[in-house]
């Protein structure tokens, strides 16, 4: 039970660690794009292509879906990134009951955008747990664990793909203890548990009176999506990669104090936001020395909307 890009290579491997899937289950396609041209989700393109019965139901709690899953009858039910909240009595249909691959050392991060937060928040480390689920969000107990260390320059994007494919030893090795009956699931600790609802887009709209460590975490946790931003007049200007200086200026938060060749340098409210990558709304992403040319920028312009 998957929906997006994430859950991809745990299908994969699955079928290649010899276990057979008998169906996998994820979101209902939807329509995408200015076209709005209805699109498979990664899971079910992914199973198509290899054989594998697919089923999207809107509501996984309505009685339809539980009837087929009862029909199925699978020994367990791997869950990872599906995207709807599952019923108890569906997650009690396989005889070992329900597995969660979940993007966090838990108990910390349950819920939507675990690895964004891990990036914004600074973390050194984080990684994957397999956990046996219960009707909570993110709630059952834990069954194995894998540390991932953050790298100082790792994005969302990066940070996605390395856990991604981390799940993958982790629940084949959750899967094998199961037959053999060597788990030993641990109850979740109180202490340090945390919850993070869904990213949205307003999200990212960079309040530059904060220090400029935390703006640049920002950046970095949310690149590729849903993307940090400011405004530059009267357009959107998107920021993908940052450096951070401690050099203080004069100024409001947000003021640009110099924007030449390759230099684009922003106040926040603790030091200073050297600027790598944008994208001005309607262009293309490219680096400040590239975007300068194009665009005049000049010295005390206040990004945001705010007035100097």
């Amino acid at each position: 039970m998957g929906t997006p890009d994430f859950s991809v290579p745990v299908l994969e491997a699955l079928v290649k660690g010899g276990h057979e899937v008998v169906a996998a289950v994820t979101q209902p396609d939807k329509p995408k794009g200015r076209g709005k041209a209805v699109l498979m989700t990664p899971v079910k393109e992914k199973a198509l292509e290899l054989g594998i019965p697919v089923y999207q139901p809107a509501r996984a709690r309505d009685e339809e879906f539980y009837a087929q899953m009862q029909a199925l009858s699978p020994d367990v039910a791997v869950v990872v990134a599906f995207g709807q909240i599952l019923p108890q009595r569906l997650l009690d249909v396989p005889r070992y009951g329900s597995i969660n691959i979940h993007a966090s050392l838990l108990p910390k991060y349950r819920g939507a955008a675990p690895i964004q937060w891990a990036v914004i928040n600074g973390d050194k480390e984080t990684g994957i747990t397999t956990m046996q689920m219960d009707a909570g969000v993110d709630t059952g107990d834990m069954l194995e664990q894998v540390v991932i260390p953050i790298a100082p320059d790792e994005t969302g994007g990066s940070l996605h793909d390395k856990l991604s494919a981390a799940g993958c030893p982790l629940i084949l090795s959750t899967l094998k203890k199961l037959e053999e009956g060597t788990l030993k699931p641990v109850p979740q600790p109180a202490e340090g548990a945390t919850h993070v609802g869904m990213l949205s887009k307003s999200f990212g709209n960079i309040d530059w009176s904060q220090e400029a460590v935390q703006i640049e975490r920002l950046i970095r946790g949310l690149n590729p999506w849903p993307s940090a931003y400011t405004r530059l007049g009267e357009k959107t200007l998107k920021l993908w990669q940052a450096k951070v200086l401690e050099e203080e200026y004069p100024g409001v938060p947000g003021q640009v104090i110099e924007a030449e060749k390759d230099r684009f340098l922003v106040k926040t409210g603790k030091g200073t936001l050297q600027i790598l990558s944008l994208q001005l709304e309607g262009k293309k992403r490219m680096d400040t020395e590239a975007f300068l040319r194009g665009n005049a920028v000049e010295a005390g312009t206040v990004l945001g909307g705010q007035k100097a």
